[in-house]
């Protein structure tokens, strides 16, 4: 089969040949218009990625780039059966739920004096070993740690194997390039290749390898080795928050029949119809959100180039984190898989 569509044009294609989820023209232009009143916010701003979140690494150095490489290799299914029965992770005196709980497990660890950012040390990790870096401190342990492990170690293997057991060694064959960055991350590492069929069209979503690059892109704040010319070509990051956010302020909708089965806690599989067409609509959603955001700074005459989907998928993912309870009537679409 030919290369797949990447997530801008699959966005845009399975939002064509969507029959359940449906972009709003009118709540894209009220996004669009709320997010332009924020242009010169730090909550718009690549600096953002640091200042907003003190469980990030605050220093650009090459520990912190293995940080992000294996934070990301784990970045996937926190959603919880129950939100009052969930894994939550204590970490300097403060309970962190969903992401923030992985965050929290390897700074604890590092804390600890665990190397679990080393690849020697976590291409050769087992599984007692990373139950107890992710421990809970409840009894809901994290969601799939036997798939967690598979994924580390074979990270871990393809770090030392090919780039000398160091992230930034990958980052420097890139050129600067976000797309090549991401295309060598696709490639090298398995687990990061988001790719399933719509409609006889091979897409790629890529959640965790764009997510990655734009990871790397905020902790060196768009400098030196993170200075990505074409930083602009990701989309946002295709997962379950993203579209429960932009259903919640009316740039989508789903259809009757979809909404019943998210309000019945269907369990989909990866790659199933309502899934994809739920992630593909959400990225060119967004990228309607963008194009209309970039028309308002020539209407206005405002500088505003700087405005990106990375820092917009930032963005509403904290909105979506602050205004949960909000948008309890609009349930995330549920998947257990290691792609989001």
């Amino acid at each position: 089969m030919d290369a797949p569509l990447l997530p801008r044009e699959a966005g845009k294609f399975i939002s064509d040949n969507s029959k359940d989820v449906f972009i709003l023209e009118k709540g894209v232009c009220k996004v669009a218009e709320m997010l332009f009143e924020k242009r010169n916010s730090k909550e718009l701003d690549a600096t953002g990625w640091k200042l907003l979140h003190d469980l990030n690494p605050q220093t650009m150095n090459e520990a912190s780039v293995n940080w992000v490489f294996v934070v990301d290799t784990l970045n996937f299914s926190f959603w919880s059966e129950n939100d009052d029965h969930k894994c939550l992770i204590k970490y300097k005196g403060k309970m962190h739920s969903g992401f923030w709980s992985l965050c929290a497990a390897i700074n604890r660890a590092l804390d600890e004096g665990i190397p679990i950012t080393s690849a020697s040390y976590f291409a050769n990790t087992t599984l007692d070993q990373l139950k107890y870096v992710l421990r809970s401190d409840t009894e809901v342990p994290m969601p799939l740690i036997e798939e967690r492990l598979k994924v580390l170690k074979e990270a871990g293997n393809i770090l030392l194997e090919k780039f000398d057991g160091s992230f930034l060694n990958c980052i420097k064959k890139s050129e600067n390039s976000a797309q090549k960055l991401l295309q060598l991350v696709v490639e090298n590492f398995p687990s990061y290749r988001d790719e399933t069929i719509f409609q006889g069209k091979k897409v790629a979503f890529y959640k965790r390898a764009q997510i990655l690059v734009a990871d790397i892109w905020g902790l060196l704040e768009g400098k030196e080795d993170g200075a990505f010319h074409d930083i602009a070509s990701l989309t946002i990051f295709a997962d379950y928050r993203i579209p429960q956010v932009l259903v919640h302020l009316g740039a989508m909708k789903y259809s009757e029949k979809l909404m019943e089965k998210l309000k019945q806690g269907v369990l989909f599989q990866s790659g199933d119809c309502e899934e994809v067409e739920i992630r593909g609509c959400s990225i060119w959603c967004v990228e309607l959100i963008l194009r209309r955001i970039l028309e308002l700074g020539a209407e206005k005459g405002c500088i505003n180039a700087h405005i990106n989907s990375v820092l917009i998928d930032y963005f509403l993912w904290d909105y979506a984190r602050d205004h949960r309870k909000d948008m309890a009537d609009i349930p995330i679409h549920r998947v257990r898989c290691i792609y989001y």
